[in-house]
């Protein structure tokens, strides 16, 4: 039976599920392939869903052009109560009653306050290091350092289903874009506090999660099925000549 090793390379798509780390999809895809060289493309948080860009082999190379496209996802924010993870998975640290007259009209127009270039202050509990340690190593010993702000733009923040206290979204947005932070301040602005419940991935520049599969089934299939899902670098990245 033929074997996968380090000829193979290539962007494989990932419809990451809830609970696992971006590293632990990475080291099932190693053990699935049986190859060393694999690497991700942009981060998910263990309560995220949806797509993550898996880099095998010579890909490993081209991580930075692709972690830089735009993301899409679809979340869930409950309103009244703030995280300090700025998630359900956090501790509360504030409650606060949601405003009386705050319906659908009003909150869509508080989203769209958040469309355009902007500044964001990362999170506590975040992969985001300082001085080689990551911020939420710092978190959970109950410190809290400065964070600069870093430039991002949202491009569509849209509301999908309304049903107070909780509201589901579509949100567009760039790089480094903390979407469970934009809840939070969203919350901020309104007056009440707000978390984010859920999180998925929808896609990731021209990548859709509807062409990603799941790790079980990544497990099923034989190796030259895993070749053809490989999308070649030369299509994934056509400005970039490896």
């Amino acid at each position: 039976m033929e074997k996968l090793g380090t000829d193979y390379e290539g962007v494989l798509l990932i419809d990451k599920t809830q609970g696992w780390t971006s590293h632990d999809i990475v080291n099932k895809v190693r053990r699935c392939l049986k190859i060393r060289s694999v690497g991700h493309a942009g981060t998910l948080d263990p309560l995220a869903t949806g797509l993550l860009i898996v880099l095998v082999g010579k890909a490993t190379k081209v991580s930075q052009y692709l972690m830089s496209l735009s993301k899409v996802y679809d979340g869930e924010l409950v309103l009244g109560k703030e995280t300090n993870s700025h998630d359900v998975e956090g501790e509360t640290v504030a409650e606060f009653p949601v405003p009386e007259g705050l319906d659908e009209e009003s909150f869509r127009k508080q989203m769209a306050t958040f469309i355009g270039d902007q500044y964001q202050t990362p999170p506590m509990f975040s992969a985001k290091k300082l001085n080689g340690i990551p911020l939420y190593k710092l978190a959970r010993q109950g410190q809290e350092v400065k964070r600069d702000p870093r430039f991002i733009n949202i491009s569509k923040f849209e509301l999908l289903e309304w049903n107070k206290p909780s509201a589901k979204f579509r949100l567009a947005c760039s790089k480094g874009t903390y979407v469970r932070t934009v809840c939070h301040d969203l919350g901020k602005r309104i007056g009440c506090g707000a978390h984010m419940t859920q999180l998925r991935r929808i896609s990731s520049g021209k990548f859709d999660v509807a062409n990603a599969i799941t790790i079980d089934q990544l497990a099923q299939l034989n190796p030259s099925e895993i070749k053809k899902i490989l999308i070649p670098v030369a299509e994934a990245v056509p400005s970039l000549a490896l």
